[in-house]
């Protein structure tokens, strides 16, 4: 692209101002929604009209145009006549011209020094057009022609996928769940089918399932990635101590760790996850060694791992620094229970949720602030069930899906962006218990 010459190039929104550089690239930005706001070399305004949907249009200098191309290409026809200096600006305005683009008819001048039995054609979503008329010779040039950066971009992973699990069985089969929590049909297993294990987000964009138990009590301690299109890799050899029962979650924004769990007697060990999907050996235990518990992310950095058994339900919660430390027990809140399950909502704050109090199921959950403070027992919502599977989906909600209420099921309750859980969607997929969920981009 060439630079932007005699002019300049805002984008204005709600608190946000990104700055542009000469290959079109996003230099700085805060807060929310865009707007593009083009000004000429002379300082006035341009008019900017309505949006364009139809597949042929008709510009007039000193305009700006949206052109929406969600549903065909668009033919845009230049002004037959011009003066130097004429200015016309086009904005992909729903970034659909990498598939559907627009096509320029010079209508008789020439366009970048060609005349116009030339074809001129853009066709990359995102594109920012500005043209003006020079003279004659050169006719209309682009000073600004390349993509502008989709901001502001969604925040947090937008899928979501439930793994592993068991029902007489052991599975390795997945469910993704969509960006607006519907939960797909099984995809065929990829490594070795466990219960009880953990999963957690790494490197901002994928997911890992790690540890687990299989037939005849056999704890493992083998992982599969997940890519950040969902897909789950093959078993790479285990690192740490071999359990199950133990929970997961991400940690400083690309990390993830994997903590408490039993085999059969209880620990408090943990085992870091690095943004490259790399198990790290174990960690000295900190807090009172438990499994059965849920962990989850809150804030922008920080984790919480939170309930569990040692043998009795116990309440009692462990933060985790943004460096993956995690601190001595809190002092429980809620009713302890074991076989819960955790996500993230809100975009920083967490939901803890279902589990078994003195071998009765629940629904009953506890929020989880975005400093990592622990709310007393909402009234619970959907099927009681134990050993359910939890992530994140949309940026900023959660879901809770599958386990064993007596029965085991396959039912899911989505999390609002507030932390409400709702009633019970019909269950996709095999019934399973014990399985785990990761987030995905």
């Amino acid at each position: 692209m060439s630079g932007i010459v005699g002019s300049k190039l805002n984008i204005r929104g709600s608190g946000r101002i990104a700055k542009l550089g000469t290959d079109g690239q996003v230099l700085t930005s805060s807060g929310p929604g865009v707007q593009a706001n083009y000004e000429d070399a002379a300082g006035g305004g341009l008019d900017w009209q309505s949006v364009e949907t139809g597949s042929t249009m008709t510009a007039v200098a000193g305009n700006g145009y949206p052109i929406n191309t969600t549903s065909n290409t668009c033919t845009i026809t230049l002004p037959s006549s011009a003066s130097v200096g004429d200015t016309i600006v086009f904005a992909d305005y729903a970034r659909t011209w990498g598939t559907n683009g627009i096509i320029i008819d010079s209508n008789g001048l020439n366009y970048q020094g060609d005349d116009d039995t030339y074809t001129v054609a853009y066709g990359t979503d995102g594109i920012g057009l500005r043209i003006v008329y020079m003279d004659a010779t050169q006719g209309w040039i682009p000073l600004f022609d390349a993509a502008v950066s989709d901001v502001p971009e969604a925040e947090g992973n937008q899928e979501g996928l439930f793994g592993f699990g068991a029902n007489g069985s052991y599975y390795s089969i997945t469910n993704i769940v969509a960006n607006t929590g519907v939960v797909g049909s099984d995809v065929s297993g990829v490594g070795t089918g466990r219960k009880y294990l953990a999963a957690c987000e790494y490197g901002g964009d994928k997911g890992i399932f790690a540890f687990g138990r299989i037939g005849g009590g056999v704890n493992l301690d083998e992982s599969n990635l997940v890519s950040n299109t969902g897909v789950v890799s093959t078993d790479v050899t285990g690192v740490g101590t071999d359990r199950s029962d133990l929970s997961a979650c991400e940690y400083g924004e690309d990390k993830g760790i994997m903590g408490y769990g039993a085999h059969p007697s209880y620990f408090s060990l943990t085992n870091l996850v690095s943004n490259a999907g790399v198990v790290a050996t174990d960690t000295t235990g900190v807090g009172t060694a438990r499994g059965g518990l849920g962990s989850c992310e809150y804030g922008t950095d920080t984790a919480i791992f939170g309930y569990g058994t040692t043998g009795s339900e116990v309440s009692m919660t462990n933060l985790v620094a943004n460096t993956g430390v995690v601190a001595t027990d809190v002092t429980g809140v809620g009713t302890a229970r074991s076989g819960l399950q955790a996500c993230s909502y809100g975009g920083d704050k967490g939901i803890f949720a279902y589990g078994v109090i003195s071998g009765v199921v629940s629904s009953l959950s506890n929020l989880v602030s975005n400093a990592g403070v622990v709310a007393t027992d909402v009234t619970g919502v959907g099927t009681a069930r134990e050993y359910p599977s939890a992530c994140e989906y949309a940026g900023d909600k959660g879901i809770f899906g599958f386990g064993a209420a007596g029965a085991v099921t396959a039912v899911t309750n989505l999390v609002s962006n507030a932390g409400v859980v709702a009633t019970d969607v019909a269950g996709v997929g095999t019934v399973r218990k014990g399985g785990a969920g990761c987030s995905f981009n």
